[in-house]
């Protein structure tokens, strides 16, 4: 058998051997123990956790999920911004998916902000991995994140106008670049 398949076989083993609501109910437990005021909401559905966390704690989160052996959350697998349209407030949502891989459990965190202050502290320092999805974020939603060490467009040219997806965002763009 390849190094390959019995690493896999392992993992399923591992990820099998706790019951998915223990590892849900312990993450839970504890995070609500020691940083009751960084988690304003918890979001249990489909089998996953998602943690509502104030923009202003998301950074001493993120450093204590990473550097806690109980969790080890030691993988930003992606960041990812959420419109939920113009006529919503907060507007946008901030998804961080981050995932052990020596314990093999997943979490979401999830920052709200309104339009009008769309900014979150950049997690560039605890996972370099962060710069290029926040640079993404930030150019495909035009969320900021502060502190960012380079923080301009990576998948539309400089002089693009606007958020391509932004739900406010016109289907053919603006000039010049529409498709009229």
């Amino acid at each position: 058998m390849s190094k390959d398949i019995e690493r896999e076989q392992a993992i399923a083993e591992a990820a099998a051997s706790e019951p998915l609501q223990d590892q849900a109910t312990q993450l839970i437990n504890a995070l609500q123990s020691t940083h009751a005021e960084a988690v304003s909401d918890v979001i249990q559905a489909f089998g996953e956790i998602t943690v509502v966390v104030p923009r202003e704690r998301i950074v001493e989160l993120c450093e204590y999920l990473k550097t806690t052996p109980e969790f080890a959350f030691n993988l930003l697998a992606d960041i990812c911004g959420v419109d939920r349209g113009p006529e919503e407030d907060p507007r946008f949502e901030v998804n961080y998916h981050l995932f052990s891989t020596t314990k093999f459990h997943r979490l979401r965190l999830k920052v709200v902000v309104s339009e009008e202050d769309a900014s979150v502290p950049t997690v560039t320092n605890v996972w370099r991995t962060a710069n290029w999805h926040e640079r993404e974020t930030f150019d495909m939603f035009g969320v900021r994140f502060d502190g960012h060490p380079d923080l301009r467009r990576i998948l539309l040219p400089d002089d693009w106008q606007g958020h391509a997806l932004r739900k406010d965002f016109p289907l053919r763009g603006y000039e010049p670049y529409s498709l009229s």
